[in-house]
């Protein structure tokens, strides 16, 4: 049985309470080891290499698929003010809806929405109503005596939700063009 060896004290104190020099526990010194090596993997793995996805990008494509999944529960019943606003708030549905805006609807409406020879669509104004449900309709059912053609039956109802999710991301944006016409939407 080997001798205890005598505490080594490192020669100075304070208040009193001299500090000793003994040697750090085996088990605390593998445990900081461990950490060390398992801090450096995993730094490798997720931030350098990139092995695994990021938990924010795992989030972001849950939540898309979530927002999906409750955009199909909606469309279900019909588009609703609710399903067509959070379309609305997708970018990527957004950008689909600008590019049909862009092949369709330019040529009445103008490149940013600001009107020609249809209204401005980027003022608070609406002359059919100004509610998503109401731009929907508009949308697809037209307005033969302004000269809006109905899209409903050309574009169908998914790319007619596009057109209107982007329609609402632009309104309320103030492009100057075409003079306001219509009644104001306060979102009521």
């Amino acid at each position: 049985m080997a001798e205890p060896t005598q505490d080594q004290v490192r020669g100075h104190s304070f208040d009193g309470i001299e500090e000793y020099d003994n040697r750090l526990p085996n088990w605390w010194l593998w445990i900081l080891y461990g950490t060390i090596v398992f801090s450096i993997g995993y730094w490798l793995a997720f931030q350098t290499v990139s092995l695994f996805p990021q938990p924010k990008d795992r989030l972001a494509a849950d939540m898309k698929r979530a927002q999906e999944a409750q955009l199909a529960r909606m469309a279900e019943g019909g588009p609703s003010n609710e399903s067509l606003n959070m379309l609305a708030g997708m970018a990527d549905k957004v950008a689909e809806g600008r590019k049909l805006f862009q092949t369709h609807c330019v040529a009445c409406h103008a490149d940013q929405g600001q009107g020609l020879v249809g209204p401005n669509l980027t003022d608070p104004n609406w002359i059919h109503g100004g509610a998503p449900v109401d731009i929907h309709r508009t949308v697809t059912e037209g307005v033969a005596a302004k000269g809006m053609p109905a899209w409903g039956s050309q574009l169908g109802p998914q790319r007619v939700d596009l057109v209107v999710a982007y329609v609402l991301s632009i309104r309320n944006t103030n492009v100057a063009g075409k003079a306001p016409e219509g009644d104001v939407y306060t979102g009521e």
